[in-house]
């Protein structure tokens, strides 16, 4: 079956370097001095020949004689002189990113992953803390551009804007490591809000086990067992067709005019107990839409109390009933009908499967969350727990088979 994915924000991507506001494009004499460099080296002199464009300079570390970012930077001084364009923040950002992936050794995806892609992934809060993010302050809740699956390369759907207090204590896990350390933080008896791991409570763990979940292929049980605690970023692509869907109808109820649109989307579903399933699942996320008490103007209040609903229990199981009675192939033809049938607005598009990991360079991997899922389970079954763990609890429960 082929992958659906998300790309949060459709807009076209700038075909260039450059951002809106900028001057007209230099016309750039020919790289000779890098002619007949390759691979690392000739990457690096093409980071600092697009320091000079822009009138930066590198970090001192890569300032050395032989360096090849100085030597890009030298040639691009020498070619531009004062005819330069000027860095707005996307751009310091988009040479910060290649920089890292330099000395990282890691794969950057230079033709969608733009200083205009880059500005389209800004937030104002943290995916995993929910606190506001700074800026340059040096604080934990400083706002970082990182990779979300570090097994993949920076590449267009794996990149985000998040917390370095998130980012760090992110540093070198997966899904299953996040899930597994949400549920040892949530064992009976820890005081509330006393676990702590790495400065990340047990709900913000569960939000940061969901959020690299969405980027990790996933077999479709396993996925309709999550609950959708953290709702994706923009330009983020959710690689599991059931997550897919799970966040477009999550995210009707965060715009106007979801009432017009419901019986729309559930005429979608095959006809019989799927229909049905739909129907009650959109039923129940309404109605905990409506008693949140939120104005349907603070979009960002919509999204945490909708996130917030994700965690009780009556909730995902009516989501397991619809998603296990779909199945992947019937979830992902909902996700792509909704998208033709501009049903789905608000920001995002349905990619095919040939499109989902370009440019990640992933190397295929198996991300072990399958293995670590029943453990969760079987650790919070019938545990006092608040209510963002008690649907982990839930989902050991029986759910009726997938219809054929």
């Amino acid at each position: 079956m082929a992958q659906a994915a998300f790309a949060f924000d459709d807009t076209a991507l700038h075909p260039s370097h450059q951002t809106s506001g900028h001057p007209a494009v230099v016309r750039v004499p020919p790289r000779t001095p890098a002619d007949t460099l390759h691979g690392f080296a000739r990457t690096g002199f093409d980071i600092g020949w697009d320091h000079a464009h822009h009138r930066l300079t590198p970090p001192v570390a890569h300032l050395h004689q032989g360096n090849p970012v100085r030597q890009g930077w030298d040639a691009g001084r020498a070619a531009f002189g004062r005819r330069t364009l000027s860095p707005t923040p996307a751009v310091r950002q988009w040479l910060a990113l290649r920089l890292a992936a330099l000395v990282e050794g890691s794969h950057f995806e230079g033709v969608a992953v733009t200083p205009h892609h880059i500005a389209r992934l800004a937030v104002s809060h943290c995916a995993v803390t929910r606190q506001p993010l700074s800026h340059g302050s040096g604080r934990p809740e400083d706002a970082v551009l990182s990779r979300l699956r570090e097994d993949a390369g920076h590449a267009a759907g794996n990149l985000l804007s998040w917390s370095r207090r998130a980012q760090q204590a992110a540093a070198g896990l997966d899904a299953a490591t996040a899930l597994a350390t949400a549920r040892r933080l949530a064992e009976p008896g820890t005081a509330e809000g006393a676990g702590q791991h790495q400065g990340l409570g047990a709900a913000e763990w569960l939000r940061l086990a969901v959020l690299k979940s969405y980027v990790t292929p996933l077999p479709h049980a396993v996925q309709a067992g999550l609950p959708l605690v953290a709702l994706p970023p923009p330009r983020l692509r959710l690689l599991n067709a059931g997550q897919a869907l799970a966040v477009m109808l999550t995210l009707q109820f965060t715009r106007p005019g979801h009432a017009q649109r419901l019986p729309a989307l559930a005429a979608l579903a095959p006809a019989g107990e799927a229909r049905q399933a739909l129907q009650i699942f959109l039923h129940t996320v309404l109605a905990r839409r409506l008693a949140s008490g939120v104005a349907d103007s603070d979009t960002a209040g919509l999204r945490r109390a909708l996130e917030d609903a994700w965690c009780e229990p009556l909730l995902q199981q009516r989501w397991q009933r619809l998603a296990l009675r779909l199945g992947p192939a019937a979830c992902e033809q909902l996700v792509a009908q909704a998208a033709q049938r501009g049903l789905a607005r608000g920001g995002w598009r349905w990619l095919p499967a040939a499109q989902v990991q370009d440019g990640w360079a992933t190397d295929g991997t198996p991300s072990g969350v399958e293995a670590t899922l029943p453990g969760v389970r079987r650790r919070l079954r019938g545990a006092r727990l608040e209510p963002w763990a008690r649907g982990l609890a839930f989902n050991q429960t029986e759910v009726p088979p997938q219809a054929p």
